[in-house]
């Protein structure tokens, strides 16, 4: 099935990445203790879901189907980077993406496949994912040894620094991170486990966007600071350069810490964005005199107004129980008086979960994670959806209103080193906050290799 929906492909990404593994093997056996002046690496991930149908009592254009349905998707990434000078380096993100999630990833806010575009043409794409400049300035004369990965070099690297970053770049490398629910192509899949959803993140339609990062880390304490673009439409690709108009602002603290033996880390964002932003209240008293509104960016552009914001705060726990075994909590919440405009539509959210190594069944390369997330609206939010309103995941064309809430476990099996196999299964309760559809059941299987 896999190689039917994706026979157009193109072939020369097959034979980057076989030519990159070659590459990457002959230079393993180079000296480990040299900075390494270019580094290149590569993953690929395809994602099939499929669920059963499931009961409904009505549907609109933004639902999730009722109906049995399975789609998959795939993106392939070359990861590219050049030292410069001292500290200076340089990235670049050639990216293939393509496939569809479940519905064109409509209906569920804590959406199922973090690998798929939210809206968009699934015929596979290539476009340039990252570009980015990245200088660090030495706050001490402590060094580490850092080992080459996907957009780092390997070599010795401050280990207290002032850092900027300017370029197109993916918000959530930086901010928001968990070591056990983070990257939808490893851990758990769902957007609301992946991320914080409460966090409406500045992105283009596949997750990118211009930006000008400040980062601050010594010892056990990080500071980092973010002005990036917004999109020029909710969820769109292109994006606003009318900077003072609309922008993005993201400040987040991090502090690691140990209990006993075992790391830990407790992370605060807040964030603030500007955009021509509908609001909820405004669409809601139009519906009163007029047709139910269909959507923001549809017949009611009148309520797109510039300079409306939307900011919110978000808490990031992780622990680690033992060397095999760890836990996370994730809490969020914005002010949803404006529509959700780059990320999903979750005003209100809560995780928590555990992922272990598979070290006690003898393979320490296996992992296996167990996820419960929930998220809910504010009063306009609900409201406008209720009255008819669509947002660009969300619009049953009613709500009977009830936390959405989404269980997912996965199990990794590591093939060899570069490759692994995942199987994982989501419960979703409510999907799209709604109690007159659901429960719904959805399958996944995913292959993943990185080199």
């Amino acid at each position: 099935m896999l190689m039917k929906r994706f026979n157009h492909t193109p072939r020369h990404v097959t034979l980057v990445i076989l030519m990159l593994l070659v590459w990457k093997v002959n230079a393993q056996q180079a000296d480990s203790t040299k900075n390494e002046q270019f580094s290149i690496h590569a993953q690929t991930t395809v994602i099939n879901q499929y669920k059963p149908s499931f009961s409904a009592k009505y549907s609109g254009l933004n639902s999730l189907s009722d109906q049995a349905e399975d789609q998959t998707s795939v993106t392939s990434t070359i990861f590219a980077g050049a030292r410069l000078w001292t500290g200076a380096s340089i990235f670049m993100n050639p990216e293939l993406g393509g496939g569809s999630g479940l519905s064109g990833a409509l209906g569920v806010a804590a959406s199922t496949n973090g690998e798929t575009y939210r809206i968009g043409n699934p015929k596979p794409r290539i476009s340039l994912a990252r570009i980015f400049y990245r200088q660090l300035f030495d706050l001490d004369d402590k060094e580490e040894y850092q080992e080459s990965d996907q957009n780092q070099l390997a070599g010795m690297t401050p280990k207290n620094y002032f850092g900027i970053i300017i370029g197109k770049i993916s918000l959530s490398d930086y901010f928001d991170d968990n070591k056990y629910s983070h990257d939808p192509r490893t851990q758990f899949m769902s957007w609301g486990l992946m991320n914080n959803g409460a966090w409406d993140y500045a992105a283009n339609t596949i997750g990118y966007t211009p930006s000008i990062l400040l980062e601050w880390v010594k010892d056990n304490e990080e500071l980092r600071y973010d002005f990036s673009l917004v999109s020029e439409i909710a969820n769109g690709m292109q994006m606003n350069w009318q900077i003072n108009k609309a922008n993005s602002n993201n400040l987040e603290y991090t502090h690691h810490y140990h209990i006993g033996k075992q790391q830990g880390a407790i992370r605060f964002l807040g964030y603030l964005n500007i955009a021509p932003m509908g609001n909820y209240e405004q669409a809601i008293k139009l519906s009163l005199s007029t047709d139910p509104p269909i959507g923001f960016n549809g017949a009611n552009n009148a309520l797109n107004v510039n300079g409306h914001t939307k900011y919110g705060f978000c808490l990031n726990i992780e622990q680690d129980i033992n060397e095999n075994l760890g836990c996370f909590f994730r809490a969020g919440w914005n002010d949803g008086h404006n529509e959700s405009w780059e990320f999903t539509e979750i005003d209100r959210t809560a995780s928590v979960g555990i992922s272990s190594t598979g070290s006690k069944w003898k393979r320490k390369d296996d992992n296996v994670g167990l996820a419960y997330v929930v998220s809910g609206l504010s009063a306009p939010h609900r409201e406008y959806l209720k009255d008819g309103g669509m947002g660009f995941i969300l619009g049953d064309g009613n709500l009977n209103y009830g936390l959405e809430n989404l269980v997912e476990a996965y199990y990794s099996f590591a093939l060899s080193k570069h490759l692994f196999l995942s199987g994982a299964y989501q419960f979703i309760l409510n999907p799209g906050y709604n109690m007159d559809r659901g429960p719904v059941n959805v399958f996944s299987v995913r292959l993943h290799t990185s080199i």
